[in-house]
């Protein structure tokens, strides 16, 4: 018996097929090869093809199923991961109506500010636990006062996961989790947050069914399993965001737990057993994947954009040529703890919500002509990186999460061992790397909800560290120097 997981991202359609029984991975795979198209119609849009998504999910089951030799029969159960905050609306014949505004476009500001300062902070805070901000609520009274014709069409909108299940399953439906993330659940009173809906003259007969996180949301139809070349009835079972996701992949799902990734941008997320929150909005709290209405589970998320980016753009235009990360790696171990003086703000991939919504770009301090060249570059971006982390962990910290371990996927930035030692050194947490990813967790979620596995200990009994990193007390003072002097640089004050 296998389970079929899914990952979509905003660059690719990931897929990986687990053996229910020994939970080895038997294949996965991710289409396109060359990242999707983001169209960026103006400054600040960021949108993308639900077609798109969907024809390279099709290229990617039929990859992992012909790889691992199964028969589609004997897939149990599927769990979707998918890429969080985006907006798909369908009309009543559930066909997509336009372009998905998906997680990183920024137009939807203005409208969530000004529901934060009319609906009130207090009333958004207590319930909502965050600003309606730039989330998925807010981009749709975006659509509703720039594209009337378009919200005048709209039976449904859902989340990116959710068009794929509805794809699937011919079943439209939804999560609480997934409309805590798109600021629109009411976590006081464990329902749709109905006041936020009119406010925005919103019915909330456009929220699809409410299914649970885990379990039975929807059976796989004929039409559906021919085009993909799977077997009809197979169960979605799962549901939820890419980083509630991750952190389920590492089993990150009781409070004080922590889960990290440093890919293109980076996240932090901790879980607490109350329903606090940032009153700036700094980092935000999401109902997890294991939330009750009767045992809390509240996911705080930091979220900084300019993470792998940055050491991207550091590879493209400052480090020798053809060299690739591994030996980028190498490179910034040979320059000394603080990059002999370097700073760099890495901030510079569109507005930071760790900054309340600030662009200050990214920027480099202290640089010698006559003593640094490029290694100390390479080694001051993935220190920045990891300042950056730290700022943000400081107000997670405000709230309670106290950071004793981070567990991590080993991949994108925890593969530098720069990068993984400073965090631990400026942080005083130990560093956990496991062989996982999102694919795989959703896999595995799928299970859970299948019934396959008992619970989440039995889903990820076989899960192993590869890689362990503990604060060095040697490097220590200098790190936090370091760190000290890059806050400086940045221009605003330390949480600690």
């Amino acid at each position: 018996m296998y389970l079929l997981g899914y990952d979509l991202g905003s660059s690719s359609v990931k897929a990986s097929l687990v053996d229910s029984e020994t939970c080895e991975v038997l294949a996965t795979d991710f289409f396109p090869k060359k990242e999707m198209t983001i169209k960026a119609l103006k400054a600040g849009w960021a949108e993308q093809d639900p077609e798109m998504w969907w024809e390279n999910l099709k290229q990617v089951t039929k990859s992992v199923v012909a790889e691992a030799k199964i028969s589609p029969a004997e897939i149990a159960a599927i769990g979707i991961s998918y890429q969080m905050h985006g907006l798909v609306l369908v009309d009543k014949d559930l066909h997509v109506i336009r372009d998905s505004i998906i997680w990183c476009d920024s137009r939807a500001v203005p409208y969530g500010e000004r529901a934060f300062a009319e609906v009130g902070g207090e009333k958004c805070l207590s319930h909502l636990l965050n600003s309606p901000g730039n989330f998925t609520l807010s981009k749709l009274a975006w659509v509703k006062e720039h594209e009337p014709e378009n919200y005048a069409k709209v039976k449904y909108y859902m989340l990116p996961g959710d068009y794929v299940a509805m794809r699937m399953t011919g079943k439209p439906c939804t999560t609480a989790s997934g409309l805590s993330e798109g600021i629109a659940w009411d976590f006081k009173g464990n329902r749709p947050a109905k006041f936020l809906y009119d406010y925005f003259g919103f019915e909330t007969g456009l929220i699809p069914e409410l299914v649970p996180t885990f379990g039975m949301q929807g059976a796989m139809t004929a039409e559906i399993a021919t085009e993909l070349g799977l077997a009809a009835g197979i169960p979605v079972t799962y549901r939820a965001g890419d980083q509630p996701n991750n952190a389920l992949s590492l089993n990150v799902l009781h409070p004080g737990e922590v889960a990290a990734t440093a890919g293109t941008s980076g996240v932090v997320y901790g879980v607490n057993e109350d329903a606090k929150y940032d009153p700036l909005s700094r980092v935000n709290s999401f109902a997890h994947v294991n939330h009750l209405a009767g045992q809390a589970r509240v996911g705080v998320l930091l979220c900084i954009n300019g993470t792998a980016i940055l050491n991207t753009w550091i590879k493209n235009n400052v480090a020798p040529e053809v060299i690739g990360y591994a030996e980028m790696n190498e490179l910034a171990k040979d320059i000394p703890v603080g990059s002999e003086g370097i700073s760099i703000i890495p901030f510079g991939n569109g507005a930071e919500r760790v900054l309340s919504n600030g662009e200050p770009a990214c920027s480099i301090h202290g640089i010698n002509f006559l003593r640094h060249g490029k290694a100390h570059l390479i080694r001051a971006a993935q220190e920045g990186i990891a300042f950056s982390f730290k700022y943000g962990m400081d107000i997670m910290n405000g709230m309670g999460i106290e950071t004793k371990t981070i567990r991590a996927g080993h991949a994108n930035l925890f593969l530098s061992p720069v990068f993984r030692q400073t965090l631990s050194d400026i942080t005083g947490a130990t560093i956990e790397l496991y062989n996982t990813d999102g694919s795989i967790g959703a896999a595995r979620g799928a299970g859970i909800g299948a019934g396959v596995y008992k619970n989440a200990e039995d889903a990820f009994r076989t899960l192993k560290k590869v890689v362990t990193v503990r604060p060095d007390k040697e490097n220590e003072r200098v790190s936090l120097e370091a760190y000290y002097r890059w806050v400086r640089a940045l221009g605003v004050e330390s949480f600690e």
